[in-house]
């Protein structure tokens, strides 16, 4: 290899030591940091240079003083303590600047074109803060579209914060798919939720995500596009209500002491795949709609169609929706 072909000197730099990283891991290691000197002799590092890492990390709720000791806190508690403030002193003033904005569109617009608003929000962050100060507020029912999607553990995620009004009179009541009765975790999830309080049923197919608080103000999900929209307009509010109502009536009760799909839900998920399967969609587009892993799908598929005789999938389907709907 020929010198000219060789990178320059000081190409490959070594990175600079982060005393807050290392003093943290440290701290995380011994369990707490009894004296600041002693760590910054474990560290090989200045004494005054440890000293103002640990006045950081105390700053930002990673360490917490115990006297002359600092004991250090799990990163996500942390995180809670550090964000939380920020996240509703945020939205509070987004919510100040929309009321001086509906009062400033009140006084200019005439009463009869008055309507509410429809702002977008982007980001995990923003609307998990969103949703959480709308429950922190929220004072007599909260209700949940959770749709069953690929991407439900956001949805999840998002919706956390509706469990905290659990306990303190607020009526919740949530509609989620089927599926959420067989998985493992999404069961343990709503069984939690149902010791809680909360009413919950399953239907087939969930199609949108949203949560309305006080029938005054709803939260419409994007998964897909990581956006939300906080929705005031009453007119609107009250379609997804009834979109609600309309999907809480058709579904079936859930019960921790269900097992998976069995007699009704397992009739009403082959119902909704025979009608799936009559418009001619393929496997997979079925598996999507009903948030389901298209090897369970094709599962529900075998079991529903194994007594059918039937030339084609397409006769099969047809022949199966005929079948449910004269049962």
């Amino acid at each position: 290899m020929s010198t000219a072909t060789l990178p320059p000197l000081g190409a490959f730099s070594v990175p600079e030591p982060d005393p807050e990283a290392e003093l943290y891991r440290y701290a995380a290691r011994c369990g707490r940091i009894s004296s600041v000197d002693t760590a910054a002799a474990h560290l090989g590092l200045p004494a005054d240079t440890v000293r103002a890492a640990a006045a950081r990390l105390v700053e930002l709720q990673l360490l917490r003083a115990a006297g002359e000791s600092f004991i250090p806190r799990e990163p996500a508690a942390a995180a809670e303590l550090v964000v939380t403030p920020l996240e509703r002193a945020m939205y509070e003033r987004r919510e100040l600047a929309d009321r001086l904005r509906e009062r400033i569109d009140g006084i200019t617009r005439a009463p009869a074109g008055a309507a509410g608003t429809l702002d977008r929000l982007e980001g995990v962050a923003e609307i998990r803060g969103l949703v959480k100060l709308a429950a922190e507020i929220c004072r007599d029912e909260l209700v949940v579209l959770h749709p069953g999607e690929a991407a439900d553990d956001l949805v999840d995620e998002l919706l956390d914060a509706c469990c905290s009004v659990l306990g303190d009179g607020v009526g919740v009541r949530v509609v989620c798919p089927h599926r959420s009765r067989a998985g493992y975790a999404a069961r343990a999830r709503l069984t939690q939720l149902a010791g809680r309080g909360a009413q919950i049923r399953t239907l087939s197919r969930v199609p949108e995500a949203a949560v309305v608080f006080d029938r005054s103000l709803a939260v419409t999900l994007d998964v897909t596009e990581l956006s939300a929209r906080r929705v005031r307009d009453q007119g609107m509010v009250r379609f997804l209500l009834g979109l609600f109502d309309q999907l809480w009536d058709g579904a079936t009760p859930f019960s921790a002491e269900d097992q998976g799909y069995s007699g009704e839900i397992a009739h009403d998920l082959q119902q909704t795949i025979a009608r799936l399967m009559a418009q001619g969609l393929t496997d997979e587009v079925v598996a999507r709609r009903l948030g389901m892993s298209v090897r369970t799908c094709r599962r529900h598929i075998a079991a529903m169609l194994q007594n059918l005789d039937a030339v084609s999938r397409f006769q099969a389907g047809v022949q199966a929706a005929a079948r449910f709907t004269l049962a």
